[in-house]
């Protein structure tokens, strides 16, 4: 699989981002972490704001790439995830972390299923390493995409 794979088969879209666009992300990334940590929230919004994390990293991935998901695609999510190791780097093991993560997103948003203190450390651990894994390959690969304004 290959990013213009996805793009021809209409998983994804061409997108040009802005130092401005891929800075909010990160921002937001890191305030939604910030916010998994609240020990007053419950797991299930705790596990929700790291994996927010996770998917806005991934998508800053994507753009730092030249594409964004097609949201109107069902999938999209997974889409991200999976391209990991093509935007970010990442080795393909994570994709599979990051996947359990994304099947517990949705037992969680769909069946109801209440998430485990075990999930939301774990999705909280791998939101960290994830969001400062994308600071250190942007800096590396895309300076210009972390150039102030």
């Amino acid at each position: 699989m290959t990013l213009a794979n996805l793009f021809n088969i209409n998983r994804l879209q061409e997108f040009s981002a802005s130092a401005e666009g891929v800075r909010r992300l990160l921002d937001s990334a890191a305030r939604n972490l910030n916010d998994a940590r609240l020990a007053g929230l419950s797991t299930d919004n705790r596990f929700d704001a790291a994996y927010k994390t996770i998917m806005q990293c991934a998508m800053i991935g994507l753009w730092a790439n030249g594409y964004r998901t097609s949201t109107s695609q069902p999938g999209h999510h997974q889409t991200a995830l999976q391209a990991l190791p093509l935007t970010l780097g990442l080795p393909a093991a994570s994709v599979i972390v990051f996947d359990a993560l994304r099947k517990q997103r949705n037992i969680n948003d769909y069946q109801g299923d209440p998430v485990t203190e075990a999930a939301v450390a774990e999705c909280i651990r791998q939101a960290d390493t994830l969001l400062n894994h994308t600071r250190q390959w942007l800096n590396k690969h895309k300076p210009e995409l972390l150039a102030d304004a």
